[in-house]
């Protein structure tokens, strides 16, 4: 969450459109990302002109002398962000409308990549050269903000607050992962340089980006040492879907700022026909909507196979494991109620991954994670898909803290469970003499299957009563006379203060 001056100047970020005539938030929304976009552009490219400094690489910047616009050879670097910002408002205003827009909507030499969909439909919508004026002012204020702020995410965190002002927010499942949350998940899976990263409900590419950002701190020369593995990283390895345009938008000029050229970012129901993907991905890192009920009609006919119901959260988990190759791994966010959940539907999957594949590990997450945008208790799934069974025993964690209040203001605390559960999950061959009184513990799959495949953690967890020793009733007694003396000895004096 952002706080103090960076979110007062959102604020009246926010003001200026409005005052613009720009109302609907997404459309001010859509219209930030991309001069956000234009913005991060302009800095990658300086970025990475340093690094290829450094490393005697060649370097050709995407704001090269001349750069083709239509028909016409404008100079590229009038199309940097560090240069027009210091324009007159009205030149400004031309150049961003007639040069930086189209060059940013035909940045993607591939006219069939998910950017370039994408941005084939988008609009500039700011109405006048003082509204652009302003609107390009505040956000260099925001990024001096962003660049002090000591945060390593603030980034997100500004996302997630633009988020937080779409009405609807809660409703349609478009406010954002906590990061920290999303970092835990890519922390517990490890991508490595060879894998293929899905994100079947995608929205901003949360998940994308961070799997990306781990990838390059963890192989950096392994990936851009390596022209094949480098060619993966950039074309091949990260795939998203969503159902909505702007976030897909978002989405994809968020994994292009992130250095990651080409991701394929689509258009898709990932629970419809209309997703034909089997046994494609090696990782699938996921917090899928959970809108509730879909029509029968409107879900793919093999995942109603695996688990007939209407409810999104169990159709997802069995469309992950029938997206994933064998030894393909996923780590997902699901509502609690998929792991104790009584119903034919909810047995019937938490059976397939206990039995036909291997569950690894639920963490139990508190309810407060996903405040101030919901109050839902949810929790972590991690499995591989082995088509042939596999779990012995299942790893459970307790995570009662997350480094931030469990309230509406999510304020930063010093309680924080997220390194010991990576810890703990990264050395699970020294968990095996915990006791279930402890935050972490292994149930064998006997005892799971025992209680119905109940993956709920307050099945398992034994609480220890410590008994609490009372004076016998006679002191009790005693005290509760001495103490009605009192009372009445100061009603007594008040009495007399009040006569007198």
């Amino acid at each position: 969450m952002i706080t103090g001056e960076l979110r007062n100047k959102i604020d009246s970020l926010w003001d200026i459109f409005a005052a613009g005539g720009l109302v609907n938030p997404l459309d001010v929304i859509e219209q930030i990302t991309y001069l956000m976009f234009i913005h991060d552009l302009d800095e990658a490219d300086n970025l990475k002109a340093k690094e290829c400094a450094m490393l005697g690489l060649p370097f050709t910047s995407i704001f090269k002398d001349k750069v083709m616009i239509g028909d016409r050879k404008v100079n590229g670097k009038s199309l940097k962000w560090s240069v027009f910002h210091d324009y007159p408002a009205q030149q400004m205003y031309t150049v961003v409308q007639e040069d930086v827009f189209p060059f940013i909507k035909n940045l993607h030499s591939d006219k069939n990549s998910a950017y370039a969909k994408y941005m084939d439909d988008a609009i500039f919508k700011l109405p006048t050269p003082l509204v652009l004026s302003k609107v390009v002012d505040s956000l260099d204020k925001i990024y001096e903000l962003m660049d002090k702020e000591q945060s390593a995410d603030v980034r997100g965190d500004t996302y997630e607050y633009l988020l937080s002002k779409i009405s609807q927010s809660g409703l349609n499942g478009q406010f954002r992962t906590p990061r920290h949350i999303i970092r835990m998940m890519v922390e517990l899976m490890q991508p490595t340089p060879e894998d293929v990263i899905c994100d079947p409900a995608c929205g901003t590419s949360g998940f994308l980006v961070t799997a990306g950002e781990y990838l390059k701190e963890t192989h950096k020369e392994a990936i851009f040492y390596n022209k094949q593995k480098k060619d993966h990283y950039m074309n091949h390895m990260f795939f998203g879907y969503d159902m909505d345009r702007t976030m897909l938008r978002i989405g994809a000029m968020n994994m292009m700022t992130h250095g990651i050229e080409s991701p394929f970012i689509e258009y898709r129901d990932s629970l419809s026909d209309q997703n034909q993907d089997k046994n494609k991905y090696s990782l699938i890192l996921a917090n899928p909507p959970f809108k509730g009920s879909l029509d029968y009609d409107t879900v793919s006919a093999d995942l109603l196979k695996t688990c007939k119901t209407k409810k999104t959260e169990l159709l997802f988990i069995a469309l992950f494991l029938r997206m994933l190759k064998v030894g393909g791994r996923c780590a997902c966010i699901v509502p609690d109620g998929v792991l104790f959940g009584s119903s034919k539907a909810h047995q019937a999957i938490r059976k397939a991954l206990i039995e036909e594949n291997r569950l690894e590990a639920v963490i139990s997450m508190p309810s407060g994670v996903f405040k101030p945008y919901a109050g839902v208790s949810t929790g972590v799934l991690i499995f591989t898909k082995t088509g042939h069974g596999g779990t012995d025993n299942v790893w459970f964690y307790d995570m009662q803290a997350d480094g931030l209040s469990l309230d509406d203001k999510r304020a930063p605390v010093a309680e924080n469970d997220i390194p010991d559960i990576i810890e703990r999950f990264r050395n699970r061959n020294l968990e095996a003499d915990r006791e279930r009184t402890e935050k972490s513990f292994f149930v064998p799959k006997d005892e799971i299957v025992e209680n119905g495949y109940d993956l709920s953690i307050n099945k398992y967890k034994k609480v220890e009563y410590i008994p609490v020793e009372y004076p016998p009733t006679g002191e009790l007694l005693a005290d509760l006379k001495a103490l009605e003396q009192e009372i009445a000895k100061g009603l007594e004096e008040l009495q007399e203060m009040l006569n007198g």
